[in-house]
C-alpha cells in the first residue's frame, strides 16, 4: 500500500528584481543599484492542492511593491528587506513568514578635473554586497554579507606537513602565493533590535576586519587564514553570532623558464583558474542558538 502524498514546504515569489534609484535632490545625484528578491511563506495549500488563488499574492504585485518602496529611498539592502517583511506580513494574515534576499552593486563617481563627477559613474569592480531576512511569524533572521572580494598576499604564506601518498604530486613549499575570491556571511543574533543597527557602518566595519585577518598572520593553510578572519569579526561584533566562508584556493604556479636560460626566483607565476581547491566552513560562538532556517537555500555555504 502506497503512503500518502501530501504537500510540503513550499514558497513563491519573484526572483531577481532589477532596481536602479537615482536620488536627485540636488546636482549632485546618488546612485543605489540592487537586484532583489522576494518569496513568502504561509497558507498556499489550496492553491497548490485546489487551484485556489485565494490567497496568491501575484508574483507581479511583490515585483511592484519592491519599486516601489524604492521610490522612498532604498538605503541599507539590509533596511530594504525588513521592510518588505513588516510589510507582506503585516498586509495580508496568511502570509507568515518569508524570504527576502538582495545583492547590491557599488558605483564610484567618474573623476572629472580632479573631483568626483555630479552625475557621472563608473561601476565599482571590487565586491558584491548581498543580505538575506527570513521571517518566521514574529522572529527575523538576518544574514548579510559579500561575494567577489579578490585578495591576495604575495609572501607569508606556506603548505607543509599534509599526508602524502602514491597521487602526490604536490611539493611542499613555506613562500607562496595566497590568494582567494572572499564570499562571506554573517548572521546578526536572533532578536537583535535592528532599528538600532547602522547597517552600512556594520557592513564596511566587517569588510575591514575581513581584510585585516587575510593580511596579519603568516598563513600555514588557507583554513587557518579563514578561521582568524572569522574570528575577528565575531571577537569585535557582539550582535553577530556567526560568520561562514566559501573561499577557493585560486592557485598560483611557479613557471619554469630554465629551457630558456632563465632563472626564476619566485616571481614569475602562472594563475590558474581551474580546478581549484574549495575551503567552506562555519566561525561561530560556542553558545549560538541554532538558526538553521536562516541558511536554507543559500548555496555554497556548508
Amino acid at each position: 500500500m502506497s503512503s500518502k502524498i501530501i504537500l510540503g514546504d513550499n514558497q513563491f515569489g519573484k526572483a531577481e528584481v532589477r532596481v536602479v534609484k537615482i536620488s536627485r535632490d540636488t546636482a549632485r545625484h546618488e546612485i543605489e543599484d540592487l537586484n532583489v528578491t522576494s518569496q513568502l511563506r504561509g497558507d498556499f495549500s489550496a492553491a497548490h492542492l485546489e487551484g485556489d488563488n485565494g490567497h496568491v499574492v501575484p508574483t507581479d504585485t511583490q515585483k511592484n511593491t519592491i519599486y516601489a518602496f524604492a521610490r522612498d529611498g532604498i538605503g541599507a539592502p539590509e533596511s530594504l528587506l525588513l521592510r518588505l517583511g513588516d510589510h507582506f506580513t503585516s498586509s495580508f494574515d496568511w502570509v507568515t513568514g518569508g524570504r527576502w534576499e538582495a545583492e547590491a552593486y557599488s558605483w564610484d563617481r567618474i573623476q572629472a578635473q580632479g573631483t568626483g563627477h555630479d552625475h557621472s559613474f563608473v561601476r565599482n569592480g571590487q565586491e558584491v554586497r548581498t543580505a538575506v531576512l527570513v521571517r518566521e511569524g514574529d522572529t527575523n533572521h538576518l544574514i548579510a554579507g559579500l561575494r567577489d572580494l579578490t585578495v591576495l598576499k604575495s609572501t607569508e604564506s606556506g603548505f607543509t606537513g599534509y599526508p602524502k601518498d602514491r597521487y602526490t604530486t604536490l611539493q611542499e613549499t613555506t613562500d607562496r602565493i595566497l590568494a582567494t575570491d572572499i564570499a562571506a556571511r554573517w548572521r546578526f543574533k536572533t532578536g537583535t533590535d535592528f532599528s538600532k543597527v547602522d547597517f552600512n557602518k556594520s557592513y564596511n566595519d566587517v569588510r575591514g576586519l575581513l581584510l585585516e585577518g587575510f593580511t596579519e598572520k603568516y598563513s600555514h593553510a588557507l583554513q587557518q587564514t579563514l578561521f582568524d578572519m572569522g574570528s575577528k569579526v565575531l571577537e569585535a561584533h557582539s550582535d553577530i553570532d556567526e560568520i561562514k566562508f566559501s573561499m577557493p584556493n585560486k592557485h598560483h604556479f611557479l613557471v619554469d623558464l630554465s629551457p630558456f636560460g632563465l632563472d626564476n626566483p619566485n616571481e614569475v607565476f602562472f594563475a590558474a583558474d581551474r580546478p581549484y581547491g574549495l575551503i567552506e566552513a562555519t566561525v561561530t560562538r560556542e553558545d549560538a542558538a541554532s538558526a538553521d532556517i536562516a541558511w536554507t537555500g543559500i548555496a555554497g555555504f556548508c
